[in-house]
């Protein structure tokens, strides 16, 4: 029999990554991004021009591989599809404990 163990809601945390928050933020904004180029039917080619970055790269962040490109570039590249970014920043919800950071699409 296969023991299954329940996950948290970040991959990258139950992995072990040490930048495990930061890598479900650039997951989530990378997922919107594609699915904007996607519902726009757009090319690589056509939504690179439009976010200002190599071809290659955007296909990288579209396939996960996103380290090298930074939240602001992320934030930026919606802003050039044509969507507003609006950031809040709130109180935990407990005194004490640590912030966290979310992606919330209205």
């Amino acid at each position: 029999m296969i023991e299954i163990e329940k996950g948290s809601a970040n991959v990258y945390e139950d992995l072990g990554l040490p930048d495990a928050s930061e890598m479900l933020v650039k997951a989530t904004l990378a997922a919107k991004i594609g699915e904007i180029i996607k519902h726009r039917h757009l090319t690589q080619v056509q939504a690179s021009e439009i976010l200002g970055m190599p071809q290659p790269k955007l296909s990288g962040m579209l396939r996960g591989q996103f380290r090298g490109i930074s939240e602001a570039k992320m934030l930026e590249c919606l802003n050039r599809l044509g969507w507003n970014v609006e950031i809040v920043v709130s109180k935990p919800s407990r005194s004490g404990s640590a912030g966290r950071t979310s992606v919330v699409f209205a």
